[in-house]
């Protein structure tokens, strides 16, 4: 990476990574859904680059990207792509961080958080999960997401049992995703660990595929952050 490339990836304002009640709403594509959103401040906003989802962002409208409040931290979610495509993306919609949802290893974790990227890595839970395979990502993440495992990538809106983050017991905050409704916000604000930061926000809030419902989500986030 040349000190010019360096120079445009925009440092995240979230990398305190003991804030709490983090918000992220993932999956956005439409111009003026995304204005939307933003006005509700979310913590992150995620544009998929996966071509196999039916929320695949490209091509994204460069100027909303760039107007976005800069508290609203804008991330790339990517499923075993290539580094220099991975870049590429970063570069052309001034990303601010990117979320490896496929099977990728701590290596290209490390360079993309050496190209001061924040970095969040998701892992699919089941029953009998092996939580310790994290440990080695660590170093190179910013923040865990926990989805239920599929065989689809890039998550299907399902739940897995939260009872199994009792088994977590690294120190990387992590986010939970997988099928969030409005109708979980009891139950997310039972949760104790010490390293949940927060929630994704995807398919349960949608009018289609990328067109968030933007009343429902309102209402998610202004009781999720007075709990």
């Amino acid at each position: 990476m040349t000190p010019a490339e360096k120079n445009n990836t925009i440092q995240s304002p979230f990398l305190d990574r003991a804030k709490k009640k983090l918000i992220k709403v993932c999956g956005m594509k439409f111009p003026e859904n995304i204005r939307a959103v933003a006005e509700l401040r979310p913590d992150f906003m995620g544009f998929i680059f996966y071509p196999k989802s039916p929320r695949y962002a490209e091509p994204l409208n460069v100027p909303v990207l760039h107007e976005l409040p800069p508290e609203i931290s804008k991330i790339g979610v990517f499923v075993n792509e290539k580094l220099d495509q991975i870049l590429a993306t970063v570069y052309k919609y001034r990303l601010n961080g990117v979320q490896l949802h496929g099977s990728e290893m701590v290596k290209i974790c490390d360079q993309l958080h050496d190209a001061g990227l924040l970095v969040i890595k998701a892992f699919p839970v089941a029953e009998a999960y092996n939580f310790k395979v994290m440990k080695r990502y660590e170093k190179s993440c910013d923040y865990f997401l926990f989805d239920a495992q599929t065989p689809i990538y890039g998550g299907a809106g399902q739940k897995f049992d939260w009872q199994l983050l009792e088994n977590y017991k690294e120190k990387t905050p992590f986010l939970l995703s997988g099928g969030i409704s409005i109708e979980d916000l009891e139950d997310i604000n039972k949760i104790q660990h010490p390293a949940f930061a927060g929630v994704d926000l995807n398919s349960r809030f949608e009018i289609s595929p990328g067109l968030k419902n933007v009343e429902l989500l309102s209402d998610f986030i202004n009781r999720y952050r007075t709990l």
